[in-house]
């Protein structure tokens, strides 16, 4: 009998990773929210962002970066804009949403994959 060959994915989804871990972070980060430790939080998503962010850009998927840009602003730990209340617990909450569905949504070709479709 023969081995059917392995089917390989034409691509990857290079997101996934850092978008499930900034919406662990997050979802942590809202019982740190009026504590010194908040900090960690404001730079892990915002490094996430950018690299999740990356991601996009070299997906061609460059509308991710209309709600990805506005996370890296948000929770910049450079220049904090010290929000509160029910706005910034509803964008804590809402942002693991955002990450996870960018990680799953964007998918960057594989270089087999591209040299199966220049064929």
């Amino acid at each position: 009998m023969a081995k059917a060959a392995a089917a390989k994915p034409g691509f990857t989804r290079p997101a996934l990773a850092p978008g499930i871990l900034a919406a662990i972070v997050l979802f942590v980060g809202v019982a740190l929210i009026d504590n010194t430790w908040f900090i960690v939080v404001h730079y892990v998503v915002a490094i996430l962002a950018v690299i999740v962010a990356w991601f996009a850009i070299q997906a061609r998927m460059w509308w991710w970066l209309f709600v990805l840009v506005p996370i890296v602003v948000l929770w910049n730990p450079i220049f904090p804009l010290g929000l509160s209340g029910v706005g910034w617990m509803s964008a804590q909450l809402l942002a693991p949403i955002i990450f996870v569905a960018a990680g799953v949504m964007i998918r960057v070709p594989t270089p087999e994959a591209e040299v199966r479709r220049a064929r």
